[in-house]
């Protein structure tokens, strides 16, 4: 087992294209680190320099006390379970998880005792004759897992292994992936753009734009104080409601709260529906224009009042006058329906103009 740590670390592609613009992240021995991002923000580019697939124009990559920039991948000591899994079509389960080990000239009897505990774990044991044809693809991407198990390396790499995968098999494979790392205990950083797999599975997480770092650590505390508009939109399903205190209600109401070009942020679960004006807080008038009922909560789509103040839609925010509002159960408002949905002071979040800062109130 070992620590990762990423020192300035740069990407930078012929014709100046930079990919990766000075990130720095610290994995502790142990830590389920996830990138999370939309396409394009660098998070796959970050992993492949730290498995050594794409070289590193400046900074440093540490794995266990040792810059790796000019190890060649093999001697890195990593094992990277991929998207598509990878498999070779005409091995068995048992030979696909083996190869890597008899490649390195492992002895067969560790191979057989290394390759038979990993698929003990897995419950591959009664597949380990068949071939990647004869299996489904939740079993075909836990043979990708086992055969990077069986390596015993210090850091495993997860380049978005569930992307292929139905939503249900998706989440049996999110569990078993997170049960599997703690009874491992090996340091793994994973690639995700589905912020609630991220959110589930990392000890740290590290939220990506643009081929920098936004913001790093505890994924509950990044969902209750995100550092700027693009992680409060980013993580959270729905988004947070992003609206700028230079409308005319909200002015009002935020009253010396609110800069000339602040940003207020509100998570659709901590709006009420109520026709009362919390002191300290927010209150809107809204028009409910679309209703989405999903089991337990129901999601209600509002547009604010049509005589408000309009102002341009800042990066991350929400169409200008649009609210969406979590409600416990079944039961909402008619579409068409005019209400009125209120938040608490301690649950606003205040933003600077350009988004970029987070004002505690």
């Amino acid at each position: 087992m070992a620590n990762v740590t990423l020192r300035n670390v740069r990407k930078t592609y012929t014709g100046g294209f930079e990919a990766i613009k000075g990130v720095n992240v610290d994995v502790a021995d142990g830590q389920f680190c996830v990138l999370v991002g939309p396409s394009g923000c660098g998070k796959s580019t970050l992993l492949r320099m730290v498995a050594g697939l794409e070289t590193v124009t400046g900074g440093e990559i540490d794995i266990g006390g040792r810059v790796v920039n000019q190890v060649e991948p093999a001697d890195r000591d990593i094992a990277m379970v991929f998207q598509n899994y990878a498999l070779y079509p005409h091995m068995s389960v048992y030979n696909n998880m083996a190869y890597g080990l008899r490649n390195r000239g492992m002895a067969e009897a560790e191979v057989k005792t290394r390759v038979e505990e990993a698929a003990r774990v897995l419950e591959l044991a009664p597949m380990l004759e068949r071939k990647p044809r004869q299996l489904s693809g939740g079993q075909r991407q836990r043979v990708a897992m086992g055969r990077a198990i069986v390596r015993q390396p210090k850091v495993f790499l997860f380049d978005e292994p569930l992307s292929n995968l139905d939503a249900k098999l998706r989440i049996a494979m999110r569990v078993e992936i997170r049960k599997l790392q703690r009874r491992l205990n090996t340091t793994s950083i994973y690639v995700t753009h589905d912020q609630l797999e991220a959110m589930t599975l990392a000890d740290v997480l590290v939220v990506m734009n643009g081929g920098q770092v936004e913001q790093v650590g505890n994924p509950l505390a990044i969902y209750e104080k995100p550092a700027t508009t693009f992680v409060a939109s980013f993580i959270g399903a729905p988004p947070m409601n992003l609206m700028s205190t230079r409308t005319d209600e909200i002015k009002s109401q935020l009253g010396g709260s609110a800069s000339e070009a602040g940003i207020l942020g509100i998570r659709p679960e901590d709006f009420a529906i109520t026709d009362q004006t919390p002191a300290g807080g927010v209150a809107l008038p809204l028009m409910v224009e679309a209703i989405e009922r999903v089991g337990a909560e129901t999601f209600v789509y509002g547009s604010r009042a049509q005589d408000e103040q309009r102002v341009a839609a800042t990066p991350g925010e929400l169409p200008p006058g649009e609210v969406i509002v979590r409600i416990p159960g079944t039961e909402a408002p008619a579409i068409g329906a005019r209400i009125r949905v209120a938040a608490v002071r301690p649950k606003l979040h205040l933003f600077s103009g350009d988004g970029r800062t987070r004002i505690e109130a």
